[in-house]
Formats: C-alpha cells, sequence, structure tokens
C-alpha cells in the first residue's frame, strides 16, 4: 500500500568521479555544489539539475543521439 510519498529521484552518479577545472563532475556533469547539495532536493530541484547535467554534457560532446 502506498503512503501517497513519491519515490526519491536517483542520483544521476555513474561511479566516474572526477572534477575538471570548472568542478563539473566528468561523469555526471553536475557541479560540485549540485553534488553537494543533492541530499537537500527536493524532487523537481533534483529533475532540473539533471535537465542541466545532460545540457552540459551535450555542449561538451554534441548530440550523442
Amino acid at each position: 500500500m502506498s503512503d501517497g510519498k513519491e519515490k526519491a529521484v536517483a542520483s544521476p552518479c555513474v561511479s566516474v568521479c572526477a572534477l575538471d577545472n570548472d568542478d563539473m563532475c566528468t561523469g555526471c556533469y553536475r557541479t560540485l555544489k549540485e553534488i553537494g547539495d543533492w541530499s537537500e532536493m527536493d524532487n523537481v530541484r533534483k529533475r532540473e539539475v539533471i535537465v542541466l547535467a545532460n545540457k552540459r554534457c551535450r555542449n561538451r560532446y554534441g548530440d550523442l543521439g
């Protein structure tokens, strides 16, 4: 039975934790601040961060799909 609580958005971490010169993870494309704040974010903010991270990845590598 559901208690009505939404399941937490999963972290986009891919266990390739290395920061570039801009303090952005080269694995998940979140900033150091976004990674540090992740556990305190609500699901809306987590989804926004994932969208931003995907844009950062596309900016670096182009559209792979």
